[in-house]
């Protein structure tokens, strides 16, 4: 039974740890696939607003270069008609013209370096023929190379256009941005990690990603950055850690539960197999005093006593045996209702010795076949107790007999009653096996006896001690046991005086 209850309970503890790593692994996987989600969203963030960057960038030049074209078409008042065109132009700070013979035209000429040489090597000279525009870089800046078709006579024009930085965060990023963040923050950046342009403050944010920009900002990056700890990666993180912690107190239930049931069960197998051991010892019990009835009554009723004396003897042990039968069947009665919760004891105010010395009485005979050398102490003037007083007899008639049962050679038995402060203890002492100090603790649960070898062989229900304890319990008492293995046990009873403990009805 208990290698299935094992079995049964190993497989489903088995069951919860598979479930428990797939749970785990499943939510890693959910955890990941939702990291990556978030991350291609904000991605696709990013990606769209250096789309729009560049859109508006291209627009901007796009109209700077359509006025510029108009403005070169007088070259006479060149000059004048460029300043103007810068005033009118804030995007760009610099611009140059050059001629097909790479003569400076616009700014007049000077003694130094020209910009054209810087971009000899970008600009292949079929750029003359068919047009069209591009972005070169001017260490970190951008220059926009243009050729200005001119209407003949007049030549072609080659332009090159510097972007102010002041301009370009004030009329293209601030206006494009605005309207793309939200709670997340885009930043432009320079190809050192240096800002461009930040909204606001990045001390309170966490990096989530950065895109390049295009040819158009070939120097610049788009960072995207979300607050520290609202961000979705970080609300993601928490709704795993939540759910593996729900997960966890899941399992955890079920552990307990599971726990919980294997206890239940085991008690309840042990309590099935203890109550198996109580029908078969008193069923020995009972045998035994009805076999030495039937046996002495048989003598007797065929006449095969020898003498009165032996006749007498015949008839005490029936009489003793019955007594003894009595006592079992009254300890088997009184547990069937207190298992159901029908034994009621009337409590009134007595003295506690009548009581020892009717119990001792009953047992004189025994004790005395046996070779038992008694001892009753009783101090005087002792407070009366409220007491059943039948009930106290049967308790302390069964630690007597308990006694009796479990001494060996040294048959010594002493019985006491004394004050204890407001309260009088009866004690029950004998020099026998003893109990060992593990089992002392279960001694008064039902149908429980002492695992001990020396205990087994003897007859006994396991109920005389639950009886006992329910009794004292029922009194307002509490009872206790002092024992050391060989060398015997004291069981006291300390029972409140009259008055000082509560009425007790249906127990």
């Amino acid at each position: 039974m208990r290698r299935r209850e094992l079995l049964l309970f190993g497989s489903v503890l088995l069951a919860s740890a598979i479930l428990a790593a797939l749970a785990a692994l499943s939510l890693r996987q959910w955890e990941a696939s939702a990291q990556r989600h978030i991350r291609d969203q904000a991605r696709d963030m990013a990606t769209m607003a250096v789309e729009k960057i560049e859109m508006a960038v291209l627009k901007a030049e796009e109209e700077a270069l359509a006025r510029l074209q108009t403005a070169q078409r007088d070259r006479a008042t060149l000059p004048q008609r460029m300043d103007a065109w810068k005033t009118e132009t804030p995007m760009f700070e610099e611009v140059y013209l050059f001629d097909r013979g790479g003569v400076q035209r616009y700014p007049p000429s000077t003694a130094g370096p020209s910009p054209l040489d810087a971009l000899r090597a970008e600009i292949p000279p079929p750029i003359w023929g068919r047009g069209g525009r591009r972005h070169v870089a001017l260490g970190d800046r951008v220059a926009l190379v243009a050729v200005l078709p001119g209407e003949p006579p007049l030549d072609s024009l080659l332009a090159v256009l510097v972007r102010s930085e002041p301009a370009l965060r004030r009329d293209v990023l601030e206006k494009t941005l605005a309207g793309l963040e939200g709670q997340s923050v885009l930043a432009v950046l320079d190809r050192d990690n240096r800002a461009v342009y930040v909204p606001r403050p990045l001390d309170r944010t966490e990096h989530v990603l950065t895109v390049d920009f295009g040819e158009t900002l070939p120097s610049w990056r788009l960072a995207l950055y979300e607050p520290a700890g609202l961000s979705p990666r970080d609300a993601v993180r928490r709704q795993a850690w939540l759910f593996a912690a729900a997960f966890g107190l899941l399992l955890a239930v079920i552990t307990l539960g599971l726990g919980a049931t294997y206890r239940l069960v085991r008690r309840e197998s042990e309590m099935i197999r203890l109550k198996s051991d109580f029908v078969a010892n008193v069923s020995h019990d009972l045998k035994t005093p009805l076999a030495l009835i039937r046996m002495f009554g048989e003598t007797l009723e065929m006449n095969r006593v020898p003498d009165e004396a032996t006749r007498r003897e015949y008839y005490g042990v029936i009489t003793r045996e019955s007594e003894r039968l009595s006592r079992l069947i009254d300890n088997v009665l009184d547990f069937s209702r207190i298992e159901e919760g029908r034994r009621r004891y009337v409590l009134a105010a007595g003295s506690i010795e009548p009581v020892i010395f009717e119990v001792m009485e009953a047992f004189r005979h025994p004790l005395t076949q046996l070779g038992f050398k008694v001892s009753v102490e009783v101090e005087p003037d002792l407070p009366e107790v409220d007491l059943d007083a039948e009930a106290m007899q049967q308790a302390v008639a069964n630690l007597v007999d308990n006694a009796i049962k479990y001494s060996d050679a040294r048959r010594h038995l002493t019985v006491t009653a004394r004050r204890a402060d407001d309260a009088v203890a009866v004690a029950v002492a004998d020099e026998g096996i003893g109990i060992p100090p593990r089992e002392q603790e279960r001694i008064f649960d039902k149908f429980y006896r002492v695992g001990h070898s020396d205990t087994q062989g003897r007859r006994g229900s396991g109920v005389g001690l639950a009886l006992v304890k329910h009794i004292v319990d029922a009194h307002g008492g509490r009872v206790g046991v002092e024992s050391r293995v060989g060398e015997g046990s004291r069981f006291t009873i300390i029972l409140p005086a009259a008055g000082s403990a509560p009425s007790v009805g249906a127990r």
